[in-house]
């Protein structure tokens, strides 16, 4: 084989498939948030506008979360120094572990360098805990769920999304003495629909299964503390395991599970993907642990941000934009072709400084691209308007461009 022609081979057909990714380099600016500067390719600078950011609440510019992490960076150094079984267990991440738990109403927390770490290493290694356990997926769960399933083993079973009638379906074709756990979302992000959290707890209930849920895009975001929709909806005591990210709402870095002390216990004792991993820097576990203690209380943002997603939807839904509305605080517009969606993408960012990413396959499915805004309490009115703006005056234009290439 000849290496560098297979790897150009690779690379040629996301150009062909008009899906190759491209990094924008960005410069956040303490205080200015969601204004950036943008490195152009030629060297330039531009300031931008940044429309497509997980820091929902614009807590990773927070006056607490910085001053814990400067008095943290002061008093330990920059890094953990080694995992969480071999001295990188600091007084940082025990504190951030007991604000999890806390939050959550579980007995414990585990911090993990990531939610995708978090996902994977926890749904892989319940295999060992649980011989024959039977996992039941939604259909459309995170990339890092999917690979937690499959790099654990054993059977596995995929229902439709949210289609509980499917689930049960599934479950009733099983043994009924084997182990089961359901794994689902509170907030499918591309599309920003709801799981159903209570339906989905009763069935488990009523046959005897463990639940999983992944509440990366709500927590910070729903419930009166923050804890997520399974907080907002009554149901979070049902939860057994509950997968979060401090690297979204929160403003920081890192994911977490938090659980019954015996479940986290397990966990931490046999899952590789958390042995083996130094544990968070001292300073990012403290700016976590700020950032989840004032959202406890914060709910004044909270309301903010679903505002300003109920003024963006409703303002593009006036233009008569394909938006997807599902009541959740992401506002998906569907473009459906890669193409056009990364030209589009282009254009906003080039004319008018609007920085929103394409999303295209495999995060969606093809056919499905669209840009996915993610507006905070940070994007003023001024900053609202350019951008509706912006998509009047574009999305026309790129309607035109899309029947030339058409006819």
């Amino acid at each position: 084989m000849t290496y560098d022609s297979a790897i150009d081979a690779a690379l040629q057909r996301l150009h062909d498939e008009g899906r190759y990714r491209t990094f924008i380099d960005i410069e956040r600016r303490k205080g200015h948030f969601p204004q950036a500067i943008w490195t152009k390719p030629d060297g330039t600078e531009k300031e931008i506008t940044v429309w497509c950011g997980n820091d929902y609440l614009g807590m990773g510019q927070h006056p607490e979360v910085l001053a814990a992490m400067h008095e943290a960076l002061e008093a330990t150094g920059a890094g953990s120094g080694g995992t969480r079984n071999i001295s990188g267990t600091t007084v940082y991440h025990r504190r951030l572990e007991a604000e999890l738990a806390d939050l959550h109403g579980k007995e414990a927390s585990l911090v993990f360098s990531s939610a995708y770490i978090a996902n994977d290493a926890t749904l892989s290694t319940l295999r060992l805990i649980f011989p024959g356990l039977i996992i039941y997926s939604d259909a459309l769960n995170h990339a890092s769920m999917i690979e937690g399933v499959r790099r654990g083993g054993g059977p596995k079973r995929i229902f439709r999304h949210n289609d509980v009638a499917h689930l049960r379906e599934l479950i009733a074709a099983d043994d009924p003495a084997a182990p089961k756990l359901i794994a689902f979302e509170s907030i499918y992000s591309m599309d920003g629909d709801f799981g159903p959290i209570k339906e989905i707890c009763d069935l488990a209930q009523e046959v005897g299964a463990l639940t999983y849920i992944d509440e990366v895009h709500a927590v910070g975001m729903y419930g009166p503390r923050g804890a997520g929709v399974a907080e907002r909806d009554g149901q979070m005591h049902r939860i057994d395991i509950i997968n979060g990210t401090l690297a979204k709402a929160y403003g920081v870095f890192g994911g977490y599970i938090a659980a019954s002390a015996r479940m986290i216990d397990a966990v931490r004792s046999y899952a590789p993907g958390f042995i083996f991993t130094t544990s968070l820097p001292p300073s990012v576990a403290a700016g976590a642990a700020a950032s989840v203690r004032v959202l406890k209380t914060a709910q004044h943002l909270r309301d903010a941000q679903q505002t300003a997603a109920r003024i963006l939807k409703m303002r593009l839904r006036g233009l008569g934009l394909p938006i997807i509305d599902n009541g959740s605080h992401i506002v998906p517009v569907h473009v459906g072709n890669p193409v056009h969606c990364k030209m589009l993408s282009d254009m906003l960012l080039d004319q008018f400084g609007i920085y929103v990413q394409p999303i295209n396959f495999p995060t969606v499915p093809r056919g499905t691209e669209r840009l996915r805004f993610t507006p905070s309490p940070v994007h003023d009115a001024k900053q609202i308007d350019h951008l509706v703006c912006a998509m009047d005056a574009l999305w026309g234009h790129c309607a035109l461009n899309r029947a030339e290439m058409a006819g």
